[in-house]
């Protein structure tokens, strides 16, 4: 498979973790890079929780330099979520168990397989450097117990398809397919990607909950609107919801 053009890979054999790895990188870089760990040693997930990769997982980073607003930055997590769905296809030849969790969840067989977490790196000359963060359960999920309460069950594309990706041929697939995705980005906006999310989303029309520190919200899942907004319809009306962790 040929590497798409504009794009630097990077891999290494053990790092403490790809995104930290990406804000020693910032500033050094000419172009977007990706950076493949086949091993991490202090993996996190979102809000600093910490995310186990055992061997044989995928754990990268894409380090950027958009130029857009943080609003329209953030909305990457759509592209990386597009890009994750079609590795997966690729992958295994079916798209029958997939989905996509708001805010950036990737789900088969109704368990998580992935996950992505962004992290601004600062500015320079005005342009804000990003580390899209990209763990995947290749060939094993976490033990259950070390989610937390309420969570979806992991599950492994080994476990759950009979597919064995290493991951430097996964990085190959979510390469090409996130610069696909970029490049309808970056030409059209957010408008067809979020037409392409939703036509993959989990749970869309369902009930679900949105929690966000103390606060949470029960609502049917209506959309997201153009700003990734996650717009749920509840007892009080209509409301747009802009970070949460959701719940089923």
């Amino acid at each position: 498979m040929s590497w798409p053009a504009g794009y630097g890979r990077r891999v290494l054999a053990e790092v403490d973790s790809t995104n930290a790895e990406a804000a020693r990188l910032a500033g050094t870089l000419a172009g977007p890079e990706w950076i493949l760990a086949l091993r991490q040693t202090a993996a996190r997930g979102r809000r600093g929780r910490p995310w186990a990769n055992p061997e044989g997982n995928f754990a990268g980073t894409l380090l950027m330099m958009p130029r857009e607003t943080p609003d329209v930055v953030a909305l990457r997590s759509f592209v990386a979520s597009l890009a994750l769905y079609d590795a997966f296809a690729a992958a295994t030849g079916r798209v029958e168990g997939l989905a996509l969790k708001w805010p950036n969840d990737v789900l088969l067989n109704g368990g998580k397989v992935a996950g992505i977490l962004l992290e601004s790196l600062g500015q320079r000359r005005g342009v804000a450097h990003l580390a899209i963060g990209i763990g995947v359960n290749l060939a094993e999920a976490p033990d259950a117990g070390e989610v937390e309460p309420g969570a979806l069950r992991p599950v492994s594309l080994l476990s759950e398809t009979g597919v064995l990706v290493d991951p430097e041929s996964f990085l190959d697939l979510l390469a090409t397919s996130y610069a696909e995705h970029e490049a309808r980005f970056a030409t059209y906006g957010f408008g067809p990607l979020r037409e392409a999310w939703l036509a993959r989303a989990a749970r869309l029309g369902e009930v679900i909950t949105a929690r966000s520190g103390t606060s949470e919200t029960v609502g049917t899942f209506e959309t997201v609107d153009e700003r990734g907004n996650l717009i749920l319809t509840t007892r009080g009306g209509r409301q747009a919801i802009a970070a949460a962790d959701v719940f089923f």
